[in-house]
């Protein structure tokens, strides 16, 4: 195959990038700065990766490089666990992932020949936040501001199966590696400080990266996958169970809480993203066949972690 990806450099983006290059297939890399994907993406290591420079949010030239792509990998979007929610940042947040979604379908409608698949990333968030509820992809949306932003960005993808283009959205739970949201965890424990985030009662539905890749390479090679998946690991755990297990497999004492109001002083709004979560079950992704190599979380993290 050959396969465009938006959002290639980042965390997910460079990991899918190497396993599809070490399985044969051929990258069209979209990036912001040629300068950083060359350097993530060397030319001697990677002899199957293209780069082209694009503006996510903006129709340009580069749009007619997806024309010669089997499929489409859109994962651009802003961190939303960085910094305050200011009203300018809750912009940018929506921006990046609704606008530059909407130049990649308009890219897909315009393109002869079209790729035969959009995979599109989407997020947890979606349905809201829940100390009590299980949500699986059947659910109806929440209505705080990340279900919102989920909720346009979805909306926008959609849009892609008016050109007859088969779309997949994943909805990524809190994905772990090294980097992301686990590389933020880490140091504390490393300093013999860490413990779970907030009252510990918070749901954590996670995903290993490596897990996440294939479920994306799946979703591009299995025609009959359409439609929204949960990219969820299937045992989800509250974050009191994260952190044990984090202290467990690191060999560190794992008792020292973060308050609810340090993270809040923090990041704002934004600390609902750490101090509320969802416990998500991949459903559908169980019924498309997709197997988990890491359905449980102690094993993820030893990979990760040792």
């Amino acid at each position: 195959m050959k396969v465009a990806i938006s959002g290639a450099t980042g965390f997910v983006g460079s990991r899918l990038v190497e396993q599809l290059h070490k399985d044969g297939h051929r990258v069209l890399v979209l990036t912001r700065n040629i300068a950083h994907a060359q350097k993530v993406f060397p030319k001697k290591a990677f002899s199957n990766v293209e780069i082209v420079a694009y503006t996510p949010t903006v129709s340009g030239t580069w749009q007619e490089a997806i024309a010669s792509c089997d499929g489409v990998v859109n994962l651009t979007g802003e961190p939303i666990g960085e910094g305050r929610w200011t009203p300018e940042r809750k912009q940018e947040i929506l921006n990046s992932r609704k606008l530059t979604t909407q130049k990649i379908v308009e890219a897909i409608a315009k393109a002869d020949p079209q790729p035969s698949v959009l995979v599109n990333a989407s997020a947890i968030g979606y349905y809201g936040t829940s100390e009590t509820a299980t949500f699986d992809e059947t659910s109806p949306s929440g209505n705080d501001f990340l279900a919102q932003v989920c909720q346009a960005w979805e909306a926008e993808a959609t849009k892609v199966t008016q050109a007859g283009v088969r779309l997949v959205i994943l909805r990524f739970g809190i994905v772990l590696g090294l980097g992301g949201a686990l590389g933020k965890m880490i140091t504390p424990f490393k300093l013999f400080a860490g413990g779970p985030i907030g009252s510990g009662k918070q749901w954590f539905s996670w995903i290993h990266i490596d897990d996440l890749v294939n479920l994306i390479i799946q979703a591009l090679t299995k025609p009959e996958m359409s439609g929204v998946y949960n990219a969820t690991a299937p045992h989800p755990v509250r974050m009191s169970e994260l952190s044990t297990t984090m202290g467990k497999v690191m060999h560190r004492p794992s008792w020292l809480p973060v308050p609810d109001f340090a993270i809040e002083a923090l990041l704002g709004e934004g600390a609902v993203v750490v101090l509320e979560g969802q416990q998500v079950l991949p459903k559908r992704t169980l019924e498309s066949g997709f197997e988990f190599q890491y359905p449980d979380l102690q094993p993820a993290l030893e990979t990760i972690l040792k």
